[in-house]
């Protein structure tokens, strides 16, 4: 296979965006140490990779754009590169809410938790595999796998319901405990997000494999 050819060139792309899910999924993973274990070092880590996240989401639309105009793909190529563009803001995006997150653990790091953190470091974890399965579903062209995240879904927003009833009780019964609620809140909040972009990517890949859209939101709400 020519280093030039579109085969080729696509196949690094693959590769390239593999290598910003795999960063990202780890940012996500060391943003909630951070949290949960008050790890001020994780924290800024976060914070600085964050701009690698950046970086690779301008190189890899570079490519993309490049590809466009110097291959001119068709069909399905043409949509997979559509497909990447796409992907890779939605991952861009994650990674804003990952080091959004590792800014609230620098916020709270010196304070007490009000109560053990538990519902959302089980949110982190599942929006860290849903970035894990979306990404594998791209590389692999699975829609099945994508529409696996719809339970995934489901199991975030439930989670996110009980951690906003959970805190709005300590804020009703003690309003001391608001700066810290509504920080713990926004964090969940961001994991939430985390989750809908994740399902922005299935939903990019079910389009791509299959040329039919899916709105993986609704689904899990239905």
């Amino acid at each position: 296979m020519s280093v030039d050819s579109l085969e080729y060139q696509l196949q690094v792309l693959k590769e390239d965006i593999l290598k910003m899910g795999i960063l990202l999924q780890e940012q996500i993973l060391l943003a909630n140490r951070a949290l949960t274990e008050k790890n001020l070092e994780l924290a800024q880590q976060v914070i600085i990779r964050d701009d690698m996240i950046d970086q690779m989401e301008l190189e890899i639309e570079k490519k993309c754009l490049c590809l466009i105009a110097l291959k001119q793909p068709m069909a399905k190529d043409l949509r997979f590169i559509g497909t990447a563009l796409r992907i890779i803001v939605d991952l861009e995006r994650m990674g804003d809410h990952a080091e959004d997150i590792a800014k609230i653990a620098i916020k709270l790091y010196e304070e007490p938790y009000m109560k053990p953190l538990i519902d959302i470091p089980r949110m982190a974890q599942i929006a860290q595999d849903m970035v894990i399965i979306a990404m594998k579903a791209f590389i692999n062209g699975d829609s099945s796998l994508a529409m696996s995240l719809v339970d995934m879904e489901k199991q975030v927003e439930y989670l996110y319901n009980e951690v906003f009833t959970e805190l709005l009780s300590y804020m009703m019964r003690d309003q001391g405990h608001v700066p810290q609620a509504t920080s713990l809140l926004l964090t969940a909040g961001h994991l939430e997000r985390i989750a809908d972009h994740a399902t922005n990517v299935g939903e990019m890949v079910i389009y791509m494999v299959e040329g039919r859209r899916v709105d993986i939101n609704v689904i899990a709400r239905s």
